[in-house]
Formats: C-alpha cells, structure tokens, sequence
C-alpha cells in the first residue's frame, strides 16, 4: 500500500503570543516559517494553510489574550489568558468527498509541553476534526484538565477501545443549534478520552474510527483530521515540539 509520510520535526519553536509589543489581529513573521497571530475583538478567527497543513485559531468573541504560532510542518504553539473560548488547531483537510477509510489509515506521533494552569474552566489536548453526511465533531482526548465533555448532562457512554497503551472510554452526545463548519446547527459529537492522560505517544487514529462505527456511530465524509488545543474560561499555554501525520 501506498504510503504517505507527513514527518516535521523541529527542536525548538519560538513562542510569540503575550508580547505586549506585537499588535492584535495581525499575522507577525517571527523568523522564516514561523508567523503568530493573536486575536482582538475584530479579529477573533484565523484560518489558512502553510506547508500543506490547515491552522485554525478561534478566541469566542475576541475576549482576553488569544495566541497561535505557526511553525515548520505541522507544528504550532500558543496561549490563552481571561478567554470566553479558546480553540487552536493545526492538520489535514480533505474535500468532504470521501470516507476515511477510503482515503488511508491514519495515526499520529506527537510531544506536545501542554501547560493549562487553570484554577477554573477547563481544557483539553485531542485529536480533532469533523465529517458531513451526517455532520460529526470527534474527539480522541490524550490530556484534559478539570472538565471534559464526557461530563455534560445527557452524554452517553457507549464502549471502551484498549489500545496504544490505555483504556479510552467513548461517548456521544447531541449539540443543539451550536457552532459548527457549516454555521450554527445540531450535530453529534464523539469521544473517545484516554483514562491514563499524557501528552506525548503515538495514536491509532484509524482504531477510533473504526471502533466508533462497530458501535454504531456512523461516520461521513471526511473533513480534518487535525490536532487541537481546547480552553474554556481558562489560561494556559502548549508547544508543539514534534508532530507527525501518517496516511497509509
């Protein structure tokens, strides 16, 4: 089989989200390939691509101090301080055309300085993205802190999947008339959350897929596959120091 091998390495990613120095709501090159950007009451959303990898930073109504740094390949670092809601996410994108298993199997190796220091709130390091037909929002929780969705009244524990050196344990739940990639609607979300958290190993991603179908949560036409930094009235701070993106 084919194989793809999407490898970025990088021992040292400069972080840039805080300065006072640095205006809000512009892209700043640090030095070539990096480029931060940090969020303001007119500016709360980022999107774009560099080095085949899409990037995503989202700050809910631009409240408190919002950062993202992108760096060589897949890597990205950022910060989050006095938020509403904070999502930062870096992966791959597809065009909604294909299921995932049509296009590969996939996994992931990362080490990620995952650094929330909340006494409130919450946050959450995952795999992330979403399908369409039907619309899903999925998770594969490695490391949280506080509160988790699994939490929220009316989720369902549906199974486990042992694998990659733990016990994940996998839910559903139902968002009613919430954000989504095609606006505000309700959709399904998934979880799988790794009971022994960490923030570094490798990740069968392929292995949730298809453990969440075995159970019937169905799954549709692949839109991301990426990986996300999550804070919800919280602060805190991650890097990024390997990253890597198999399709095989």
């Amino acid at each position: 089989m084919k194989s793809v091998y999407l490898v970025f390495l990088f021992s040292v990613l400069l972080m840039a989200c805080g300065s006072s120095s640095k205006p809000a709501g512009k892209a700043l090159a640090e030095e070539s390939k990096l480029q931060t950007f940090c969020s303001d009451a007119d500016n709360d959303q980022f999107r774009g691509e560099q080095d085949g990898y899409a990037y995503e930073l989202w700050n809910q109504n631009g409240k408190g101090n919002a950062c993202m740094t992108i760096g060589e390949g897949a890597l990205f670092s950022g910060s989050w301080d006095g938020i509403e809601n904070y999502l930062a996410r870096r992966g791959l994108s597809f065009d909604e055309t294909k299921l995932h298993h049509e296009i590969g199997r996939f996994s992931s190796t990362y080490t990620c300085d995952y650094r929330p220091t909340t006494e409130s709130g919450n946050s959450y390091l995952s795999i992330y993205g979403w399908t369409t037909e039907p619309l899903i929002e999925y998770y594969i929780v490695e490391d949280w802190r506080r509160w988790i969705p699994s939490m929220a009244e009316g989720t369902l524990h549906k199974g486990s999947l042992e694998i990659d050196g733990s016990i994940y344990d996998i839910y559903e739940s139902t968002r009613v008339n919430q954000p989504s990639i095609i606006g505000n609607t309700t959709f399904q979300q998934y979880f799988s959350i790794r009971r022994d958290v960490r923030n570094s190993g490798s990740i069968d991603i392929s292995a949730h897929f298809e453990k969440w179908e075995s159970l019937g949560m169905e799954l549709g036409k692949l839109y991301e596959v990426a990986f996300v930094v999550e804070g919800y009235m919280s602060k805190g701070s991650f890097e990024f120091t390997e990253l890597e993106l198999v399709i095989e």
